[in-house]
């Protein structure tokens, strides 16, 4: 078991793909009819790690990123979030980085993610062996840095060291079918994955998926207590979130908020939680924070740059009903 007070440490060690975001311009148009594309930071770890800077943590990516003016985008914005990119690599050859292009809509949203020849999954031993895991709070990883190899490896490389480092381990299950080569072999990943850490977050589509049915994902959650994690957060969407630890479950809602956008919720949802516990609040109003952060982010157009700060976040609280 995991000392989960090693939070309140503040810096915490991310594995997991920067991008480059392509939003259709102005918030509103369909991709095939946009003139015009804004840009921004994206990949769910590089956005989780900007939410938490903007929320007065530290953050520090571990990942590669292609050799080319994309890679050096991203390169360009972990800076500019203060994101620490002491070990992202660049990946040469015919390696490309993640690129999405994105709608600012909430209804049939179009999302076109291109990841063929993706360098951050050529992320290896070497780069997380090069990590000082003890200078860190916690080590946060995303389900996509577990699609392929040798990146699969790799992370779970960076579980043991940082296992054997004392750091709690926190996985956003984070399931992208597209990423994978087949849903079996994800199922298979992710449950070993989640038998591993100590806080594990996910909706209740993927918790089903790794169950083998969404009927069973409730019962998948509640089992991963039992196999030994500490906290398990199973989100419903709307219906907000059911927060399972050894010492029961609490419900709690979401914050109504004038969406513009569905993507962006869980990466803003991790942030949230986790700077939340790592000032010492209790796990229900972590929970509470992640949802309005998350609240606050489908509002804006982008993720990364939607990340609110401590200041926007009390405020949004204080004002709004959940």
């Amino acid at each position: 078991m995991a000392d989960l007070a090693r939070l309140s440490g503040k810096s915490f060690l991310v594995i997991g793909r920067a991008g480059m975001d392509l939003y259709a311009d102005p918030p509103g148009a369909r991709t095939e009819e946009a003139t015009a594309f804004t840009t921004a930071l994206g990949g769910s770890s590089a956005n989780i790690a900007a939410g938490l800077c903007r929320l007065g943590c530290k953050a520090a990516l571990v990942t590669r990123v292609s050799d080319d003016a994309i890679g050096r985008f991203c390169l360009n914005q972990l800076d500019a979030y203060g994101i620490d990119r002491t070990h992202v690599h660049s990946e040469g050859g015919e390696a490309r980085n993640s690129l999405a292009l994105v709608e600012t809509r909430l209804e049939n949203t179009q999302s076109v993610i291109y990841r063929n020849g993706a360098a951050d999954f050529a992320m290896t031993f070497a780069d997380v062996e090069a990590v000082d895991y003890s200078a860190y709070s916690a080590l946060v990883t995303t389900g996509t840095v577990l699609a392929a190899e040798p990146s699969r490896s790799a992370c779970f490389r960076a579980f043991e060291l940082a296992r054997a480092a004392g750091l709690p381990l926190i996985f956003d299950v984070d399931y992208r079918p597209y990423s994978w080569a087949s849903a079996k072999e994800a199922e298979e990943v992710y449950s070993r994955a989640a038998a591993i850490c100590n806080i594990i977050i996910g909706n209740d589509v993927e918790f089903g998926f790794m169950a083998g049915g969404i009927d069973k994902g409730l019962e998948k959650a509640r089992s991963l207590i039992g196999d030994g994690a500490q906290i398990v957060i199973y989100k419903m969407g709307e219906h907000g979130a059911i927060t399972i630890t050894a010492e029961g479950e609490v419900q709690t809602g979401i914050y109504e908020t004038k969406a513009l956008k569905p993507t962006g919720a869980g990466d803003s949802f991790m942030a949230g939680f986790l700077a939340t516990m790592a000032a010492g609040s209790d796990v229900r109003t972590a929970v509470q924070t992640g949802s309005a952060a998350a609240a606050i982010v489908v509002s804006r157009v982008g993720c990364a740059p939607a990340m609110p700060t401590p200041d926007e976040l009390a405020h949004f609280m204080a004002s709004a009903d959940s």
